[in-house]
């Protein structure tokens, strides 16, 4: 018996489920129907990876702590891999189109290229091409 491989779910706080549904789809993201209420959308990013999208108060009952608020103050970046550096622009460019904010300029190191945007509620995505490894030229 082979051991199904290891997922991740990223739980975001968001004001306006319907909003950030909405942002998500227009960077071509789709969402589970069986993980999606009003309370709650499960975005598919890959096979494996998924960002559960979850209105304030039904986040903020699965933990005793403060909700940060993520226009105000970084808690995480969530780092998604690109194909290409024409990946990585695409798809910045479609989430700047959808109302997003880009913190910082892009950045080349060589062997990776990275840009970000903040999303609707502030949280911070990185989109990353890498093409070797750091010191290869």
């Amino acid at each position: 018996m082979t051991t199904p491989p290891q997922m991740i779910f990223v739980n975001l706080p968001v004001r306006d489920l319907a909003a950030s549904k909405a942002f998500f789809a227009a960077l071509g993201y789709t969402f589970n129907p069986t993980f999606t209420d009003e309370n709650a959308a499960c975005m598919i990013i890959s096979d494996s990876i998924f960002v559960m999208l979850l209105v304030e108060p039904f986040f903020a009952g699965f933990t005793p702590r403060p909700i940060s608020d993520a226009r105000t103050a970084t808690e995480v970046i969530t780092c998604l891999s690109a194909a290409s550096r024409a990946a990585v622009d695409t798809l910045v460019d479609k989430a700047l189109g959808a109302g997003a904010s880009e913190p910082m300029p892009a950045r080349d190191y060589g062997f990776m290229y990275q840009r970000g945007f903040q999303d609707l509620d502030g949280h911070l995505w990185e989109i990353a091409h890498m093409d070797g490894e750091p010191g290869q030229a």
